[in-house]
């Protein structure tokens, strides 16, 4: 069954090797038990992803990731297998790889778990103890796909 679609406009494919974000997506998802369930990665530039932060969370800013859950809101159990979207701008993880001093894959692993744990309800901005489980389960599933042991979530 084929359950993870990724897209990535044209100028990101030279950048980000798509079976290496299919990977890490399976094994972030075999770690949190949702091997069963569809998710769509996008990977695009910072017009795109602007343009999707304004019209849904009202921000007129290029961001680096953001997350379309599935899971929640009146709908959700009309598709229980469908977690949703993450879409990450290539542009901006590679800004912030560079300030930061490490690789571009190393980046696209940490934006690539924190939009699937706001699929699976995580939420950093909810409250302090919120966002300590979600920096925990971070750091847990970045040394699961990750061999440099010395990154840290963001």
């Amino acid at each position: 069954m084929e359950y993870l679609k990724i897209l990535i406009d044209n100028q990101q494919k030279k950048k980000i090797p798509t079976d290496t974000i299919c990977q890490k997506t399976k094994q972030i998802l075999n770690a949190l038990g949702c091997d069963a369930h569809e998710i769509s990665i996008v990977i695009t530039d910072n017009d795109q992803i602007q343009q999707l932060n304004k019209t849904y969370r009202g921000i007129d800013k290029p961001t680096n990731v953001l997350a379309f859950p599935m899971q929640e809101g009146q709908f959700a159990d009309i598709t229980p297998g469908l977690l949703g979207d993450v879409v990450i701008s290539c542009e901006t993880a590679k800004q912030e790889a560079d300030k930061a001093n490490f690789s571009l894959d190393e980046r696209m692993s940490q934006l690539l778990i924190h939009g699937i744990l706001h699929l699976m309800g995580f939420d950093h901005e909810a409250s302090q103890s919120d966002a300590r489980k979600m920096e925990d389960k971070s750091l847990e599933l970045l040394r699961k796909i990750e061999t440099n042991k010395e990154l840290n979530i963001f």
